[in-house]
């Protein structure tokens, strides 16, 4: 699903206009990352959690030439399905 197929699911089953609903997600999408960057997690209970996490520096390996090279620590944004949804797939 496309942002623009979301939207249009939000104002059908809203009654808003399409134009409120990108609106309202647009600005829940701006929550989450303004709080992840912040370092904060963002909890949905029965949906997920969306939040940070650590990884360590490591000794990588370019795939064309072999050669080992190193790879530096980062934060990468993690997101973590609620009970909920996972039934709702299974």
């Amino acid at each position: 699903m496309s942002k623009q197929e979301l939207v249009n699911y939000v104002a059908d089953k809203t009654g808003l206009s399409k134009k409120d609903a990108e609106a309202a997600l647009s600005s829940f999408v701006d929550g989450v990352k303004s709080a992840l960057k912040k370092g904060d997690s963002v909890t949905l209970v029965g949906f997920g959690t969306f939040s940070v996490s650590h990884r360590k520096a490591r000794t990588g390996r370019n795939p064309q030439t072999g050669a080992t090279i190193q790879i530096s620590a980062r934060k990468v944004p993690v997101f973590k399905a609620g009970k909920g949804l996972k039934e709702t797939v299974n």
